[in-house]
Parts: C-alpha cells; sequence; structure tokens
C-alpha cells in the first residue's frame, strides 16, 4: 500500500535547494527517484535530497500516519509505539557512550524525542529528563506514560536557556531538519561548559550503503533530506561552534523485530522478503543488529565557544 501525498507528492509542492552545509548549487547527481534526486554536493561532498518539501510542510508529515505507515520501508514507522520494548532495550544499551563521556547523571535535553523513549532510560539512570517533539501525539505519550516535560514544537520554538543542560541529544534526527546548522547552533548554546552534545545518524559512506547503493534502507527521500558521513557530520558540528571527541558506529545498532527484518529485505529485493516471509510467524521475536551503517557522535563546544557562553558579556546566541 502507498502513501500518495508522501512517497508521491505532487511536484508542485516541491523546491530545489542547494547544499545545506556549504550553500553550493555544484552538485552531482547519484541517482533519480522521481520527483526527487539524491546528490552529492561538489564542493563539501554532502549527500543530500533535492527537491524538497518546505518546512511547514515538512513539519506537517509527522502526524500520526508517520508513527504507524503503511508503508514504512519508504516512509515512516510500521507501528513505532507497538516497538516500544525494542527502542527502550536499544537505548539501554547505547547508554553506554553516555555514561563515558558524562561522569555523572545531570540535565538531559532530547530533541526529536518521539514518544520519550530515550528519555524514559536516562530518567531511570537519575538523569533530570526535557524532551522537544513535533508531534503532539508523541509528546502527550510521553508526558502521559513517564511523566516527562516534553515540549510540542521545534527546539527554536523553546526559548530555553542558555547553558542549561549537561547533555543534548539528536537520536535519528539531524538527517530530517531543513537547516541542521541552526539547530546544532541553538543546542551549542543550551549546553552547559564541560556538556556534550549527542548526535546519531547514518552514514552514507559505510560498507553496507556502498554496496546496497540506491536500494539502501535509508533513502527514504521525504523524510530523510541529508546523509552524513564522518566528514560532513564533522563538519556539520564544526559550522555550529562544536567539535567531535568521537564518531563511531559500535553502538548504532539497534534490536529489531523479526517481522522488520522481513519489510527491509523487500527493499533490497522482493524475492529475498518472499524468501524470508515464513519469519513474520515469530514476527515479534527479536534479535540485535548492527549493519554499522549508522554513526554516534560525540561532541563538545570549541573551546573559543565554550569560554563565549560563558562570558557574561558574550552574544550566547552566537548570531
Amino acid at each position: 500500500m502507498a502513501i500518495p501525498a508522501v512517497a508521491a507528492p505532487d511536484p508542485a509542492v516541491l523546491t530545489e535547494v542547494r547544499c545545506g552545509l556549504c550553500g553550493s548549487a555544484r552538485a552531482r547527481l547519484r541517482f533519480a527517484d522521481p520527483p526527487y534526486r539524491v546528490v552529492r554536493c561538489e564542493d563539501c561532498g554532502l549527500v543530500y535530497v533535492t527537491p524538497r518539501r518546505d518546512e511547514g510542510k515538512l513539519r506537517e508529515m509527522y502526524a500520526v500516519d508517520y508513527w504507524r505507515s503503511p508503508a514504512a520501508k519508504d516512509f515512516g514507522y510500521t507501528d513505532y509505539l507497538r516497538d516500544e520494548p525494542l527502542y527502550r532495550r536499544t537505548y539501554r544499551r547505547r547508554f553506554a557512550v553516555v555514561r563515558r563521556h558524562c561522569s555523572r547523571p545531570g540535565r538531559v535535553l532530547d530533541v526529536g524525542c518521539a514518544a520519550g523513549f530515550f528519555l524514559s532510560v536516562a530518567k531511570e539512570e537519575g538523569w533530570r529528563c526535557t524532551g522537544v517533539e513535533v508531534s503532539p501525539a508523541m509528546s502527550a505519550f510521553a508526558r502521559e506514560r513517564y511523566g516527562l516535560d516534553v515540549r510540542v514544537g521545534t527546539l527554536a520554538d523553546q526559548h530555553l536557556d542558555a547553558a542549561s543542560f549537561d547533555l543534548v541529544t539528536f537520536w535519528d534526527v539531524v538527517e530530517h531538519l531543513p537547516d541542521p546548522i541552526s539547530v546544532l547552533r541553538e543546542a551549542r548554546r543550551l549546553v552547559a561548559p564541560g556538556g556534550r552534545v549527542l548526535v546519531e545518524t547514518q552514514n552514507v559512506a559505510s560498507l553496507f550503503a556502498r554496496v546496497l547503493g540506491r536500494r539502501w534502507q535509508h533513502y527514504k527521500h521525504a523524510e530523510h533530506l541529508y546523509h552524513f558521513d564522518p566528514s560532513t557530520v564533522r563538519r556539520l558540528l564544526g559550522e555550529a561552534g562544536l567539535e567531535a571527541v568521537e564518531v563511531g558506529s559500535a553502538l548504532g545498532g539497534k534490536y529489531v523485530s523479526l517481522e522488520f527484518v522481513v519489510e527491509r529485505a523487500q527493499r533490497v529485493h522482493p524475492a529475498l522478503s518472499k524468501v524470508l516471509s515464513p519469519l513474520r510467524a515469530i514476527g515479534r521475536r527479536s534479535l540485535y543488529v548492527n549493519l554499522f551503517d549508522e554513526m554516534v557522535v560525540v561532541a563538545r563546544a570549541k573551546e573559543s565557544e565554550a569560554l563565549a557562553v560563558a562570558s557574561p558579556t558574550a552574544n550566547v546566541d552566537g548570531r
């Protein structure tokens, strides 16, 4: 079943864009999937999608259908809330990276927190939690189920105090943002001296992405606007006044259901999906999968930027 409004939008609602990292209009085509094109910037190497919806229309996509999509291999999730135990188990495993960089629990802000699964684990670990989520339905779920402080809207909508968090996280978020540099600049403003910004995103330069080519499961053009690699994600952070202290894929895996494996196999080849289809009978069984095509990146404020935030005479907004 397709979702015509998302998977095949009217080209009239789409706008051609330049590179979101360096602003260049020089781009080389990787492949076309009309009405979209996946291109690589010839100046900085960023892989991105053009044309795309404007920011307002992009926000509208994250309604109920996104979280329970009949065509999740192309858009959204099959049933995000049903997979709650798998997400929480994944975040418990990934929390090792937080412990490695944060000596004790503090104040955490999760941007694009969805239903609050990461924050629910952070709360169990003793952190004081705040979330931001554009979906009213997911925000309400996080508040009601876990008692979390989750605000509806974008990060820019919140007007939070400078240096008010010890950790700001972006789990599977930056690739969705029309202007990730400005959002990460705000994250840098919000993180306290000595704090960290954590970004998890896909790695378009990974072996798995290169082998699969256009069949790579993260090419979901309506929602994944950018495809970073270690080089471009470091540049992204640098433009925001941050510097990476760790870039790795060891904790980029996740717990998934066998049903999910069958669904995504269809992206590789319909015949493979048919071969694996008997697994649907035990589809709620789960396994841990790491294809090493996702990066977990930990960053800190550049030294000069950190001093600017700490100074009472500084322009803490960085603009």
